[in-house]
């Protein structure tokens, strides 16, 4: 009998997987933190013999070389990807025995990245499990708009072609594993579920019910903005990344905290939106540790700053730094928990701005205040339709722009509360007046504000 094992990561909409039998697995596409993994094989009573990566990924750092030095394992890697470790090259049709009566086989499946594989896990040499990376997800596929803009057409009529030969080459009842699609950036479109197979998408997936040209219409129309840190993510993961260290960072006191700030570092307070608009150090930046800290924190900081965290526990620290390194933020310069008053020199007062519902912001429109509407959504959200007369700039984008935003107090939303209050920190430290609407956007409809589309 085999088992698969899912390992989820939701701050990165990703998803890792430790296959096998009874004495010997693979791991599929591991983090950067193998400790979770070596743990799910100690649980199984299993010896990791093989680490197989589908692609050289883009949206965060692999764990692969590591695990693989570890463990002793032999370390699979697609023979197209040029990279500059040590790795067995696997080219399409290629067999590992993973144990009695278990192997696994690649499948090139190119399209999310030119040399993207997969790979079937066969049991007595039936197909009972396809491990596709990037390539055929839940409902999608994954974005081939990634490696370079002159093979982004190219890339998508791969990844059709890929979805059909994996329908081809699978009986429907076999699960669809993929790596992406869970919240990712990288997937094309979210995923609708959290399970599928063969059949299932060979129903329902416009890879497979569509034609090639319009479904690489359809595929290049929808593509969204791409985070600004999956540029360093490739030649990170090409060059072999190193091991990471989770030591707890040094402690930092409120003279240290004003320092970083002075000197243009980014401290961030990963306490709850609420929290954080209730006292906060001023010039502090808030990314809820629950939200989805490393995807949005990468994505905004310039790459390399200095950052020092802020939390109530040391396991919520613990917690953001495990999740940071999956995206090469390594090791914070600092840290400091407990009471928000403590972050403080003598003499200081924390500062806080307000919260609201976007029943509250209508009442303001209606009494004919001011009020400056800020929607912070990425494009595609609000060409579904938003509040008229809002300004529009993206969250990724608005720390560069703070400068568009018009005169007056700032009623900043997204869709659900989290965004806006990564943008309310970022106006608030700027010295804006920030209210910080903590509402999904259907309630806006609700409350009396005029919506348009386009």
């Amino acid at each position: 009998m085999f088992f698969v094992d899912t390992l989820e990561f939701e701050g990165l909409g990703n998803r890792s997987y430790l296959a096998g039998g009874s004495a010997a697995a693979v791991v599929i596409d591991p983090p950067r933190d193998i400790d979770q993994v070596i743990a799910a094989a100690a649980r199984r009573g299993v010896r990791i013999a093989y680490v197989a990566e589908t692609h050289l990924h883009n949206d965060y750092v692999t764990g692969g070389p590591e695990l693989a030095r570890v463990t002793g394992a032999r370390y699979l890697v697609p023979a197209g990807a040029h990279v500059s470790f040590a790795r067995t090259p696997v080219a399409d049709g290629d067999t590992v025995p993973v144990d009695e009566g278990l192997a696994l086989r690649a499948i090139a499946t190119p399209g999310h990245t030119p040399h993207h594989t997969s790979y079937a896990l066969t049991e007595d040499g039936r197909g009972v499990a396809a491990f596709t990376g990037g390539s055929l997800l839940i409902g999608t596929v994954g974005r081939p708009d990634l490696v370079e803009p002159r093979l982004t057409e190219q890339l998508a009529r791969a990844q059709h072609a890929s979805a059909h030969r994996l329908a081809d080459e699978l009986d429907d009842e076999v699960p669809v594993l993929p790596t992406h699609g869970f919240g990712s950036f990288c997937s094309s479109s979210q995923a609708e579920g959290e399970t599928t197979t063969i059949g299932a998408e060979r129903r329902t997936n416009d890879a497979l019910t569509l034609d090639v040209d319009t479904f690489v219409t359809r595929l290049l129309a929808g593509l969204d903005d791409v985070p600004a840190y999956y540029a360093h993510m490739g030649p990170v993961n090409a060059a072999g990344p190193a091991p990471v260290d989770l030591t707890p960072p040094r402690r930092a006191d409120a003279e240290e905290i004003a320092s970083r700030l002075a000197a243009g570092e980014w401290v961030v307070d990963l306490r709850s939106r609420v929290a954080f608009a209730e006292g906060h150090v001023a010039g502090s930046f808030n990314f809820e540790g629950e939200g989805k800290l490393a995807a949005y924190l990468a994505w905004l900081i310039p790459w390399g700053k200095p950052v020092t965290l802020l939390a109530e526990t040391p396991q919520q620290i613990a917690d953001a730094q495990r999740e940071l390194t999956r995206v090469g933020i390594d090791r914070p310069a600092a840290a400091a928990t407990g009471d928000p008053a403590g972050w403080v020199r003598e003499g200081e007062r924390l500062a806080s701005y307000p919260r609201a519902r976007f029943a509250d912001l209508a009442g303001v429109r209606r009494r004919g205040d001011k009020a400056v509407v800020l929607d912070v959504r990425r494009d595609s959200e609000r060409a579904g339709g938003h509040i008229e007369g809002s300004v529009h700039i993206p969250v990724h984008e608005l720390h560069g722009r703070i400068g568009e935003v018009p005169d007056g107090t700032v009623w900043v939303h997204c869709a659900g509360g989290m965004r806006a209050a990564i943008a309310a920190s970022l106006l608030d430290a700027a010295g804006r007046d920030v209210v910080a609407v903590d509402d999904g956007l259907d309630a806006a409809a609700d409350a009396g504000l005029a919506l348009t589309s386009g």
